[in-house]
């Protein structure tokens, strides 16, 4: 259903934009998306992927070859790989200001929004597409989804060990091929890349501490800040900032990571099953991190997400709040099927005064918790920004 909406916003930018920028992680299915919306696109439209050397050789002179198909619409994939195309782009859209020129595909965020912000300012819009979410399948794929993470291939496999066989490819590939393809210098071997995206599995949804993670890994702070940025760029990682509030109490600077993709963090992990994750001491992180990820994915752009932690161990696991000085909303999760709060919550209730909380559950009632909190199953997760 999500990628069914996603697929009409795209086309309705696409008919107020000269150009859409279609964003998210390799081998999450922008070029299956893009090629569905071409088929349906009144126009005839031409697909260039800039990973094959014919099509990239194809834009050695991009203006004069992209003006022959004007009248198209043009896609054109891993676009972060041409930064130099984003200047003839802005000229080729101030001659004809068409909707529906362009649409851009790329895989590592910032640096395709800095680049095209600069040339293509007022000319574009953005949509970014995640892997499968819960309520694209049937709530009795959710222990399915959160094993094996939403990646197509990951979670379509005939079987949990062909899923991790995929992800196990998937993540030396991104090591070994992908980042140097997406353009980044990482003068780092590939199985050190990896101990440290492990390490950093095995402190998923804890404070980051770059000084402990450098000494760990035997790299400098700045390195290791540099690998974290990279992580977060390709969609591997989603770094959460603490909520900063005006009360009289020390707050926690440091902010969270964690690893975006359930899968990938029980690969990196050593998980193969779901019995494995159950009895795993990382199955309480892991599901914060997989609920988090469905909310993050889902909830209106408008919204600001932040976490809340005390000096004094008063904690949120999630803050949601719409509007600067707007009373929050606060989300906790926790994997049980009768959860409990704990004194740090009742603590930043009373410092924050949120409007509502919520407790997201892996049951399928929602029901009052206490008289100002409601458990809510994952599957309902829509009611807490209505």
């Amino acid at each position: 259903m999500i990628k069914r909406i996603l697929q009409n916003q795209v086309i309705q930018s696409l008919q107020r934009f000269p150009a859409v920028g279609l964003i998210g992680a390799r081998q999450v299915g922008k070029t299956t998306l893009a090629r569905m919306i071409a088929d349906i696109w009144p126009k005839e439209s031409l697909y260039i992927d800039l990973e094959r050397p014919g099509d990239f050789a194809a834009l050695a002179e991009p203006e004069r070859f992209l003006v022959r198909h004007a009248k198209k619409l043009v896609i054109i994939d891993e676009i972060q790989l041409r930064g130099e195309l984003f200047p003839v782009l802005r000229s080729l859209i101030d001659m004809d200001r068409s909707p529906g020129r362009f649409l851009l595909l790329g895989s590592s965020s910032p640096d395709l929004i800095r680049q095209s912000g600069e040339s293509l300012a007022g000319r574009i819009a953005y949509h970014r597409l995640s892997a499968f979410l819960l309520n694209e399948l049937s709530p009795d794929q959710m222990d399915t989804l959160w094993l094996r993470g939403g990646f197509p291939p990951s979670i379509l496999a005939e079987s949990d060990e062909a899923s991790m066989q995929w992800r196990q490819d998937f993540i030396m590939a991104y090591l070994q091929r992908d980042l140097s393809v997406m353009g980044y210098d990482v003068r780092i071997p590939a199985m050190t890349l990896r101990r440290f995206w492990q390490m950093l599995a095995h402190t998923h949804g804890q404070l980051t501490n770059l000084s402990q993670l450098a000494t760990n890994m035997g790299l400098s702070r700045q390195s290791v800040r540099k690998l974290l940025d990279i992580l977060q760029e390709t969609f591997m990682i989603h770094r959460l900032e603490p909520f900063h509030a005006n009360i009289k109490k020390r707050l926690v600077k440091a902010p969270k990571i964690y690893i975006g993709d359930s899968g990938i963090l029980h690969a990196l992990a050593g998980i193969n099953t779901l019995d494995e994750l159950m009895s795993h001491s990382i199955v309480g992180m892991s599901w914060e991190g997989f609920c988090m990820e469905q909310i993050l994915n889902q909830i209106p752009r408008e919204w600001s997400v932040f976490f809340y932690r005390t000096a004094a161990s008063a904690e949120i696991d999630l803050v949601l709040q719409k509007q600067i000085g707007q009373s929050p909303v606060f989300v906790e999760f926790k994997h049980s099927q009768t959860p409990k709060l704990t004194a740090g919550f009742w603590s930043a209730q009373k410092d924050l005064q949120p409007k509502a909380c919520y407790v997201i559950y892996p049951g399928r009632t929602a029901y009052p918790l206490t008289k100002s909190v409601e458990a809510l199953p994952l599957t309902q997760i829509g009611k807490i920004w209505e």
